[in-house]
């Protein structure tokens, strides 16, 4: 493509940066956010929990390792536009299947660079999240404005059903130890990947789902995905996690899944200010005094005072720089959940051991049930 296209990138408080088209021409809107990771490009883009939201990327170059189909964390690009300083259109990797530009053409994304990114992040982190538009198609910015000016709020916005899986589909090791009924709000393909690697057979059903359908699978243990928007505009999933928490069986929360187990048993949620996204967040285990870098993303987090206050929620986790919750668990049940993504790979593997966790848990309640059983 011609990369001197001039494109614009309007703010929801009228700051205006203007840069260079990349990806296709066109328009977009979102919430603007910002990632903080030096690689892993492909699998942020390709992460459901980004669904409405335009990104913009703190590394200075983006795209120069091009993209492979290994990489993806669902069918296609999930974000709604991409902000970068610099962008390559060429890759060095040999085992690359393709340019990025090339990936965003297929996937009809809209992308603005050569803009002072470190400069509008600043901004951000004093102004708080907001809308913006990009906009490679017009320049006009007070035809921009009105567009603007009608994209709803992120708080408030369901937005799992547009990512989710509308069919049930299952994954399965050679031979399968348990069975894991996963509930999806924008799974990351790695999640599944990583059950089955502990010797899962895993059930993904679509969020609609009723109680009866996930427990017609017999499963050993719930699993609670990840996903976009906000958890309070989830009524009828938060319902369905208290009576997933009521059958007494393991139970194992990330990100969206997380919010939605705290809300199932009384707690409430929060819109942050700014987001946590990136893949060097610090996190301490409050039950072991050990630290993990863990790889980030979402808006939205449980509230701290509704946590402190139920008696029956321990809270495992907190996030290191701002003291915000970062894992929960339930009294007295196999039920837990994480504000972060164990299974990312960003580097370390500091968080893995949860999906460890949730399969010690399903093998002590399988063992259990075995012994009454058999008396």
């Amino acid at each position: 493509m011609d990369q001197t296209q001039p494109a614009v990138l309007l703010l929801e408080d009228g700051t205006e940066f203007h840069g260079v088209a990349i990806g296709k021409i066109g328009t977009t809107t979102g919430e603007i956010a910002f990632n903080t990771g030096m690689t892993g490009y492909q699998e942020v883009f390709t992460d459901p929990s980004y669904y409405g939201q335009i990104l913009i990327m703190t590394a200075s170059h983006i795209g120069n390792y091009g993209v492979h189909e290994s990489e993806v964390e669902s069918d296609g690009m999930k974000i709604s536009g991409i902000v970068i300083k610099k962008f390559s259109d060429t890759y060095s990797r040999p085992s690359a299947m393709g340019s990025l530009q090339e990936y965003m053409e297929r996937d009809n994304k809209v992308g603005i660079s050569d803009i002072d990114t470190r400069a509008l992040v600043r901004h951000i982190r004093d102004k708080g999240a907001m809308n913006a538009i990009i906009s490679s198609e017009t320049t006009n910015i007070e035809e921009l404005k009105k567009k603007l000016a009608v994209v709803p709020s992120m708080a408030g916005l369901e937005l799992s059903s547009k990512v989710a899986t509308k069919e049930a589909y299952e994954m399965k090791p050679e031979n399968p130890e348990f069975k894991v009924s996963l509930i999806d709000f924008g799974v990351k393909k790695n999640i599944v990947r990583c059950l089955v690697e502990r010797g899962c057979h895993v059930k993904v059903f679509p969020l609609n789902s009723t109680i009866d359908d996930l427990n017609s699978f017999e499963p050993d243990g719930y699993m609670l995905s990840n996903g976009p928007g906000d958890p309070s505009a989830m009524p009828e999933s938060v319902e369905l996690v208290k009576q997933i928490v009521l059958q007494d069986k393991p139970v194992f929360g990330i990100c969206l899944g997380h919010q939605i187990l705290g809300l199932s048993q009384g707690l409430s949620t929060e819109k942050m200010f700014n987001g946590h996204r990136g893949i060097n967040h610090p996190i301490k285990n409050l039950k072991t005094g050990k630290g993990e870098i863990t790889s980030q993303n979402h808006g939205f987090v449980i509230s701290r005072a509704s946590a402190e206050a139920n008696t029956d929620i321990v809270v495992t986790h907190t996030h290191l720089n701002d003291d915000t919750v970062a894992g929960i668990e339930l009294k007295n049940k196999a039920v837990f959940s994480v504000q972060y993504h164990p299974e990312a790979s960003a580097g370390p593997h500091d968080s893995r051991y949860l999906f460890d966790q949730f399969v010690t848990n399903m093998k002590k309640h399988k063992y259990e049930l075995h012994s009454e059983s058999s008396r």
